[in-house]
């Protein structure tokens, strides 16, 4: 890609900007005071909220991940506001719903600038400085004196420019950085990166944070015959054998990962905190995922389970509550006595991860946008779907939203609200909106009141 001087006068103006979230009133940790935790996020990439064994699941092997759920606070009802990849993972690295962040969908639409023209790459920067407008994770835990080390999926540029220390992507403007380039390697050929990092924190006495977000198990679908050959069989297709093979193998670097933290003695000081960044329910026809699942506001795509572990600190056992991936940067941000932004809506749940009390939440919300952002900054104008669930009910509300490419993922043949049980029917089967016209009426004008539209509009009467 040839860069114009306007366009590289712009692209630095956005990605070299200092995140200015406000100085940590607790500032960097003193010499002989109680270190905080280390912390390591693990992030599977298009996995079904179904697809562990310690979730149920019949064929898929997850020894690694069960043994954390079992010293685990774990949310079975864990969920992502939007289940798309980019706009999930903006959400983990500044605690904001896309609507907030500005990161609606993976790419400016291409309807509208042809990619690689300077109009296109001036959206995808413009897209990446909302960094500097609400800060990140990395640098807030930095200012407590964290290093952190990124691998894997990052969209937001390079590491650097989302405040971590050390890392893997080189991110956009350099060629192929549009989601990850080097830091897709981790995991897929090894964690030599995360292990010599750990091993310079773990010399220099600083605690660290480990953001880890391997392509996996994303297709391509491309794992070790050593594990396909435990799903392959005459009932499965093949599709499916190597989706399932991807989960464990996935799982088989989760435990690299979990090992790395034990052989260098940080177990009991180190919080670990897993979830998804969006479901994938496998075609069994082929390599791509099927109806209601990536991309969707249905349980495949936004459901996922969520822990939290912390030796000593936090409860173990499963939670019935509701949980979002809103409320991991204020819960990381506490256990690291780090400033928290204002006006996060996740909350801190590190109180009831320690006492074992119950959440006071009654509610969550969620929303989805197209792939292909349209307006970028509109989020109206890709906007298809809101939701919300509050105890088994969770109603499904449908917009006029542009969709450009994936509208075949987004048919919206259902105009009006969608009202389901999640606890009769998690595979969403039933539209139980006719029989209960009073609960689509009151959640929806809890959607509403949660955040008011300007211009996009949907049905909320029942025929």
């Amino acid at each position: 890609m040839t860069v114009k001087p306007r366009y590289c006068a712009f692209v630095f103006a956005c990605l070299a900007g200092v995140i200015s979230s406000g100085s940590s009133v607790l500032g960097p940790i003193a010499l002989g005071q109680d270190r905080p935790p280390n912390i390591v996020l693990l992030l599977s990439d298009d996995q079904a909220w179904t697809d562990y064994s310690f979730m149920g699941h019949e064929s898929i092997q997850t020894p690694n991940l069960d043994e954390l759920a079992r010293r685990s606070a774990v949310f079975p009802r864990g969920y992502v506001p939007t289940g798309l990849c980019r706009p999930s993972l903006m959400t983990l690295l500044t605690g904001h719903y896309a609507s907030t962040h500005g990161v609606t969908g993976n790419d400016p639409s291409p309807k509208y600038a042809e990619p690689d023209s300077e109009l296109y790459n001036q959206r995808r920067a413009q897209l990446i400085a909302n960094l500097d407008r609400l800060g990140a994770i990395p640098r807030l835990l930095g200012e407590r004196g964290y290093l952190s080390h990124q691998s894997g999926k990052l969209w937001e540029g390079s590491f650097q420019n989302a405040g971590f220390t050390h890392g893997m992507t080189r991110g956009f403007p350099q060629r192929g950085g549009r989601h990850g380039d080097d830091g897709l390697n981790i995991g897929r050929k090894g964690i030599e990166p995360i292990a010599e990092f750990v091993d310079m924190a773990v010399s220099e006495q600083k605690p660290f944070f480990l953001w880890y977000a391997p392509f996996m198990p994303h297709s391509p679908h491309t794992p070790p015959e050593r594990i396909l050959k435990k799903y392959r069989n005459d009932e499965t297709p093949i599709s499916v054998a190597k989706y399932f093979a991807m989960c464990e193998w996935f799982d088989e670097t989760c435990g690299e990962v979990m090992k790395l933290i034990d052989d260098k003695g940080q177990r009991e000081n180190t919080m670990f905190v897993y979830l998804t960044d969006n479901g994938w329910i496998q075609d069994p026809a082929s390599s791509k995922y099927a109806p209601r699942s990536k991309q969707t506001p249905y349980e495949g795509g936004v459901r996922t389970p969520i822990m939290y572990s912390w030796p000593g600190k936090i409860v173990s056992g499963e939670r019935a509550e509701l949980a979002t991936s809103l409320d991991i940067v204020p819960t990381m941000l506490a256990a690291a006595g780090a400033k928290t932004p204002d006006g996060l809506p996740g909350l801190n749940l590190l109180p009831n991860l320690e006492s074992g009390d119950a959440i006071n939440r009654e509610r969550i919300f969620g929303e989805s946008f197209a792939h292909d952002i349209a307006d970028i900054e509109n989020p109206e104008a890709s906007l298809l779907f809101r939701w919300v669930i509050e105890g088994r009910w969770k109603l499904l509300l449908t917009y006029d939203g542009e969709t450009n490419r994936y509208a075949s993922t987004h048919p919206r043949t259902e105009k009006g609200p969608q009202l389901f049980d999640l606890i009769a029917d998690p595979s969403e089967q039933s539209n139980l909106a006719a029989d209960n016209r009073g609960v689509v009426a009151d959640l929806a004008a809890k959607i509403d009141a949660w955040y008011p539209l300007k211009t996009a509009t949907t049905v909320v009467t029942v025929d």
